[in-house]
């Protein structure tokens, strides 16, 4: 394969495998999808590995295909930004389970040629975080400068470097947790029954007809109450009607924080599979890297000499500055260097997608310290 073809925008590459997964199965063949910006340096030094979250995709600083909006980190990624291409190489790869391309529950079984639906293994983060290595082997990319991400990219930047110690030089987890909550499985739960509670999931069988539109839009607004802060929904609606003077007295959307939370549920719908969604909440739920390290969350940073950025939000309370700070007494309890910030900012866990010039410098600085 020619360099042009591996290499830039909208990339879908086919590898072989077998990948096998934390739940026993092998998976073959692996479809990714993923987009690289800049040139990759002959000594290989200057490759940045970008983590998308939840609801994200690869089109990290180039325009979403379905929505046509401009890429979800164009305010760190891009010419004279933190991360920029035109001194790194830079990765972004759609995760394990998603809809976007790389394999998941939307994508055809090879074996049946049907989609995989429910038939599709569960998935971990470290099946995510393995499945990029493949890509980055693909690309010719043996060591990463460093490997960034936010909430869901933040678990996949933390797994990096306990999965494969020798192949990160740093990490960057922002607004991020070392393991899942009672209480954020609990809201993902509610999430995926309003899925499966929708007549037309029918079990996960739905491809060719009608997806269960209204269960996914319940699902994205009660996940995205969880991404803001209760002063800043205060701040932006407050108690204010939706285009009335007065209450209906009826089931509307009166107020404007109502209309808001429709129209994220039902946008939502036209850009992402709800399998997929199912899929990935359920990879997030399982995410305890001390788990995997014996009980031990310091054990999972023993191994990997690569420097660590830790950055949470104040106002962020799906994963609050303390698992933050509880993965920075573990990677001080292992002895690996680590500087850690809380920024002040009134737009809770998704703060870290919006304007925030504290956390671009953050980020900017700890990348230029690696030189």
């Amino acid at each position: 394969m020619s360099n042009d073809e591996r290499f830039g925008l909208a990339r879908h590459v086919t590898l072989p495998g077998p990948l096998r997964l934390d739940g026993g199965a092998l998976l073959s063949p692996v479809e990714i999808a993923y987009e690289t910006y800049g040139t990759l340096a002959e000594d290989g030094g200057n490759a940045i590995l970008i983590c998308h979250a939840l609801t994200g995709d690869h089109h990290v600083a180039s325009p979403h295909p379905v929505t046509g909006k401009p890429g979800w980190w164009t305010r760190m990624v891009g010419p004279g930004k933190p991360i920029d291409p035109e001194r790194h190489f830079i990765v972004c790869a759609n995760v394990l389970g998603s809809c976007m391309g790389t394999s998941g529950p939307a994508t055809v079984n090879p074996a049946t040629g049907q989609p995989w639906g429910m038939s599709f293994p569960v998935i971990t983060i470290r099946d995510m975080v393995r499945a990029q290595a493949m890509l980055l082997d693909h690309l010719g990319v043996g060591r990463l400068k460093a490997v960034v991400g936010g909430s869901m990219g933040g678990m996949q930047a933390l797994s990096w470097p306990a999965t494969f110690p020798d192949r990160v030089e740093a990490a960057v987890v922002i607004a991020a947790t070392a393991r899942h909550s009672a209480q954020n499985i609990a809201f993902h739960e509610v999430g995926r029954q309003a899925v499966m509670a929708d007549p037309a999931w029918q079990g996960g069988a739905y491809y060719g007809g009608e997806p269960p539109a209204a269960g996914l839009a319940v699902a994205r607004m009660a996940a995205h109450i969880t991404y803001l802060s209760e002063a800043g929904l205060t701040e932006k609606f407050g108690r204010k009607l939706q285009a009335r003077e007065a209450k209906t007295f009826g089931f509307d959307a009166d107020f404007q924080v109502e209309s808001y939370l429709r129209h994220q549920g039902l946008s939502f719908v036209d850009r992402f599979d709800a399998n997929a969604y199912l899929y990935i909440t359920r990879a997030m739920d399982y995410f305890d890297l001390a788990e995997e390290h014996g009980g031990i969350l310091a054990n999972a940073f023993r191994e990997t000499r690569a420097r660590f950025c830790l950055v949470s939000f104040d106002t962020d309370w799906l994963y609050p500055t303390r698992e933050s700070r509880a993965i920075v007494h573990a990677l001080n309890a292992a002895g690996a260097p680590v500087s850690f910030v809380e920024l002040s900012s009134p737009y809770g866990h998704d703060a870290f997608l919006l304007e925030a010039p504290e956390l671009n410098r953050v980020v900017d600085g700890f990348l230029k310290a690696g030189r």
